[in-house]
């Protein structure tokens, strides 16, 4: 499985994985409608963010040798590890907090139990919790991984005309990006 660490239109690194979002791990027998609602919810979020999520966990989870990261070949090996080892550990420290966070609005929001209906709130929180660990404990196994970081002509091409901000060469590239390494969400993930 390929996976790549590139930044977006607003310079802002993304790692992701060429797999489409798939379900969610958890399942749960009790209040079942109110989990398929909670989990229709979470899904319906900013596709960048969720299949970020995902590939963070992938990527921890990945066995057989070094983990192959495309990169777009811009900087040298080095300052590319460098890079990555500091977005993962800015995604350690995020998820951290955010996990507390919840942590801390969880138990309120089961308060709402007693209100009549299903506790959609309660659901949806728990859900983002459980892809957050996930996330969180791929984050860690990827810290002690080895790598493989391969240059990538197309990553570089989208590099280059984002640093010219060549926004009318975009649509063009991302779908080459996309017929080329069987992505059918970069355009989500990088632009818009």
């Amino acid at each position: 499985m390929n996976f790549f660490f590139v930044r977006d239109h607003r310079h802002r690194h993304r790692f992701f994985s060429a797999e489409p979002l798939g379900p969610l791990p958890a399942k749960f027998s009790r209040s079942r409608t109110a989990w398929e609602t909670a989990k229709k919810k979470v899904t319906g979020l900013n596709p960048r963010t969720l299949l970020q999520e995902q590939a963070l966990e992938h990527g921890g989870r990945a066995d057989g040798g070094p983990l192959r990261i495309l990169h777009s070949g811009h900087f040298d090996d080095k300052t590319v590890r460098t890079k990555f080892f500091f977005f993962l550990q800015r995604q350690r420290t995020r998820h951290i907090v955010i996990l507390a966070a919840e942590g801390i609005v969880l138990p309120v929001s089961g308060l709402a139990a007693l209100l009549p209906g299903p506790n959609i709130f309660f659901y949806f929180l728990a859900i983002l919790m459980v892809i957050q660990w996930q996330a969180l404990r791929g984050i860690s196994r990827l810290l002690h991984k080895p790598y493989e970081f391969v240059p990538d002509p197309l990553l570089a091409e989208w590099e280059a005309a984002v640093d010219a901000r060549a926004e009318t060469c975009f649509a063009a590239i991302l779908e080459r990006l996309e017929k080329a390494h069987g992505l059918e969400f970069a355009r989500k993930l990088l632009w818009k």
